[in-house]
C-alpha cells in the first residue's frame, strides 16, 4: 500500500466534481443558484446540444470584483458563510463553495463579471486540464456571465454516461422550472440551440404567479388546484394542492421548497401521502406545489452535497403541521370552490396570450404536464365478510346511514340563485344524475356521490361517540426491542386516545390488555409493530385511525344507493344539495370523481356552434 499523501487540487476537485456535477443539469443548478443569491432579478440560460457542448448562464446580480475572479474558482471559496454561526443557519442556497471548482475541473469555464463600483468588467478562464486561471479585461454590464463549454471534455469515461440531447435538456429545464417556482420575483429566459423554451417574466401580483405556475406546470393543474397559506407555532404553509381527483400516474408533479430551496425529503413525502390518503384512487400520486417557511436555525441543509435533502431538528412538528393543514385544506373544498377555480384560471388563460406568444416553441405542444388522466371510473367493489363479526358494535352508527332526506321546499326555477351543482333533470341508465347549473351541464356518479355522503355522516357520528374500547380476556404479549418498548411507554397516553392499552412488561416485552371494539378482530400485534414504527420514524401515527376509517369506508360503501335504483326529482335534489355541504365530496372514499363538469362553451366546441 502506498504511503499517506495529500491529493493534488485537481484531484481533489474531480472527486468532488462526482458529487456535485453528474450531469449538464448539475451545471445550470449550481449556476443558478449562484446567480439568486447574488441578487439577480433576470437570469438568461443559452444551452447547446442539451448542455454538453454549452452552457452560458447571464445575470444581473451584484457581480464579482476583479480581485476575486480567480478564488472564485478555488475550491471551498466562498462570500456565503464566515463562521460557525453562519453554518447553523444556513439563509443562501449554495454555502460549500466548492460548485465553480468541481465544474472547472472537468470542464472549459470562462468567468466575466462586473461590479457597480468597479466600473468595467474583466473575465478568468480556466480549464480542467491544469486548472490555472488567465485573468484579461472583458466589457461586461453589472453582473455576471459563467460559460461551461466541452463538458467531461477531460474525462472520458463521465461523458459516455451522458444520455441523448433531448433527455438532458428535459432534465435541465426541469432544473429550471423549479428555480422559477421558488423565486416568482426573478425573470427567466431559457434558450436551447437559440431557440426561446421559456421567457417567465417576474411575477409579483397572486394572479401573476398563478399565471407563472400555469406555464410551468400546465392549466390542467391549475383548473384542479386550491390555493392555500396557514401559520402556526413559527411555521408556514402556502402554495397550491391538486385536487384528489387531479391525480398522476407518477410522482412527476410534485415541487416542495423549504425556505426557498426545492428539497425531496421523505418525512414530507410521508406527510403530504397522509393527508391524501383517505381520498386518492389506488396506485395514484397527487399534484402540489408547496412552500414552507421555518427558522433557519430549525432546519440542516447540509446533509447532502447536491442539498436535495434536509433534516428538521423537530421532525414530529413538521410532520403534523404538514398533515394537519392539507388534511384540513382538502377536507373544505366544495363544488363551488372547484368550479371558482377553474373559472378564475380561464380568465387568467385569456390574458396569457402575449406571455405565451413570446416563446417560439409552443408552450402547449411540449409540456407534458398538461393533460392528466384521471382514474378509470370502474366499479370497486368492497368486501364485508371480514367485517360481519364486528356488526354489533356499530349499530348505532349504521342508523345514520339514512335514505336520502326529501328537501322541506324543493327548487323552483324561480329561485333567484342557481346552487354550484344546479337543478337535477334527470337520471341516466340509474347511474348518473344530470344536473343544469350556471355554467353548463353537471353529470354525477349517484353511488360515488351517496357513498361519501355517508361515508363522512359516519365519522362525524363515531367522533362524537367516542373510541368504544373492548378489554381483551387473554392480554397479548409481543416481543420488541428495547428502544420499542421505550417508545410505547413515551406515547403511552397516545395509545389510550386511541382505544389502546399497552403496557411495558419487560425490557423487550409489550402487553397489550385492550383494543378498539371496531378493531377486535384485527391482527392486534401487527396494528401495534407498525405504529410504534411510524412512532419512531415520525414521531406520530395514525395507522389506528386509519383502520377504523377502513371499516367505515366499507360500511358507507354497501349502505349508499345502489347502481339502477331509480330516483325522483326532490331525491337528486336532495342529494346535489349534501354534495355541496359535505366535505371531501368530490370523490368517493377510493378516491373515483363523484361529479364532472361541461361548461357551455364546451358543449359548442362539440356541435361545432358558432363556426
Amino acid at each position: 500500500m502506498a504511503r499517506i499523501h495529500l491529493l493534488s487540487p485537481r484531484l481533489a476537485n474531480q472527486i468532488a466534481a462526482g458529487e456535485v456535477v453528474e450531469r449538464p443539469s448539475s451545471v445550470v443548478k449550481e449556476l443558478l443558484e449562484n446567480s439568486l443569491d447574488a441578487g439577480a432579478t433576470q437570469v438568461e440560460i443559452d444551452i447547446e446540444n442539451g448542455g454538453a457542448r454549452a452552457i452560458r448562464v447571464r445575470d444581473n446580480g451584484r457581480g464579482i470584483d476583479k480581485e476575486d475572479l480567480a478564488l472564485a474558482l478555488s475550491r471551498h471559496a466562498t462570500s456565503k458563510i464566515g463562521s460557525i454561526d453562519d453554518l447553523e443557519a444556513v439563509s443562501s442556497l449554495g454555502f460549500r463553495g466548492e460548485a465553480l471548482a468541481s465544474i472547472a475541473s472537468v470542464a472549459r469555464v470562462t468567468l466575466t463579471a462586473n461590479t457597480d463600483a468597479q466600473g468595467e468588467g474583466w473575465k478568468v478562464e480556466c480549464e480542467g486540464q491544469d486548472m490555472e486561471t488567465r485573468l484579461a479585461p472583458s466589457p461586461h454590464p453589472t453582473g455576471c456571465t459563467v460559460e461551461v463549454r466541452d463538458l467531461f471534455f477531460n474525462t472520458p469515461a463521465r461523458r459516455k454516461f451522458l444520455r441523448t440531447e433531448k433527455t438532458e435538456f428535459k432534465h435541465l429545464e426541469e432544473v429550471v422550472k423549479r428555480l422559477a417556482l421558488s423565486r416568482f420575483d426573478v425573470g427567466f429566459v431559457l434558450r436551447h440551440n437559440q431557440r426561446v423554451v421559456h421567457n417567465l417574466r417576474p411575477a409579483h401580483q397572486v394572479q401573476d404567479q398563478e399565471r407563472r405556475a400555469m406555464m410551468v406546470c400546465g392549466s390542467a393543474f391549475m383548473q384542479n388546484a386550491i390555493h392555500l397559506d396557514m401559520e402556526r407555532a413559527g411555521l408556514r404553509l402556502s402554495g397550491w394542492v391538486g385536487l384528489p381527483a387531479f391525480s398522476r400516474s407518477q410522482a412527476d408533479l410534485q415541487y416542495f421548497f423549504v425556505n426557498g430551496r426545492v428539497v425531496k425529503d421523505k418525512l414530507v413525502t410521508h406527510a403530504v401521502r397522509q393527508a391524501y390518503r383517505d381520498v386518492l384512487y389506488h396506485g395514484r400520486h397527487p399534484a402540489y406545489i408547496l412552500y414552507l417557511e421555518v427558522d433557519p436555525a430549525l432546519v440542516d441543509v447540509n446533509v447532502h452535497p447536491t442539498k436535495h435533502e434536509v433534516r428538521f431538528r423537530d421532525g414530529r412538528t413538521v410532520h403534523d403541521f404538514l398533515f394537519s393543514t392539507l388534511h384540513r385544506a382538502l377536507a373544505e373544498v366544495r363544488p363551488q370552490d372547484q368550479l371558482a377555480q377553474q373559472s378564475n384560471v380561464r380568465e387568467i388563460e385569456a390574458t396569457s396570450l402575449p406571455y405565451m406568444e413570446q416563446a417560439t416553441m409552443p408552450l402547449q405542444s411540449r409540456a407534458n404536464y398538461a393533460a392528466s388522466s384521471t382514474p378509470a371510473a370502474g366499479r370497486v367493489e368492497e368486501q364485508l365478510a371480514g367485517y360481519q363479526h364486528m356488526r354489533q358494535s356499530v349499530d348505532a352508527l349504521e342508523a345514520l346511514v339514512a335514505p336520502l332526506e326529501k328537501p322541506s321546499v324543493l327548487a323552483t326555477a324561480e329561485e333567484p340563485e342557481i346552487p354550484p351543482l344546479g337543478f337535477a333533470v334527470a337520471q341516466l341508465h340509474g347511474i348518473y344524475i344530470l344536473a343544469e347549473n350556471e355554467q353548463g351541464l353537471v353529470v354525477v356518479d349517484m353511488h360515488a356521490a351517496h357513498e361519501r355522503t355517508t361515508y363522512e355522516r359516519l365519522k362525524l357520528a363515531f367522533e362524537q361517540q367516542g373510541v368504544v374500547a373492548q378489554p381483551l380476556l387473554v392480554p397479548v404479549s409481543i416481543a420488541v426491542s428495547d428502544r420499542e418498548a421505550g417508545c410505547a411507554e413515551e406515547y403511552a397516553d397516545m395509545f389510550i386516545q386511541l382505544g389502546f392499552v399497552v403496557e411495558r412488561a419487560g425490557p423487550e416485552t409489550l402487553l397489550v390488555r385492550q383494543v378498539p371494539g371496531l378493531l377486535r378482530q384485527a391482527d392486534t400485534e401487527q396494528l401495534v409493530r407498525d405504529v410504534l414504527s411510524d412512532m419512531l420514524a415520525q414521531g406520530s401515527s395514525d395507522r389506528i385511525r386509519a383502520h377504523i376509517n377502513e371499516i367505515l369506508s366499507s360500511m358507507a360503501c354497501h349502505g349508499s344507493v345502489r347502481a339502477n335504483r331509480r330516483l325522483t326529482i326532490p331525491e337528486m335534489n336532495a342529494l346535489l344539495r349534501q354534495m355541496e355541504a359535505t366535505e371531501r365530496s368530490g370523490q368517493c372514499n377510493h378516491g373515483r370523481p363523484t361529479w364532472t363538469q361541461m361548461t357551455m362553451v364546451e358543449l359548442d366546441k362539440l356541435f361545432l356552434r358558432g363556426r
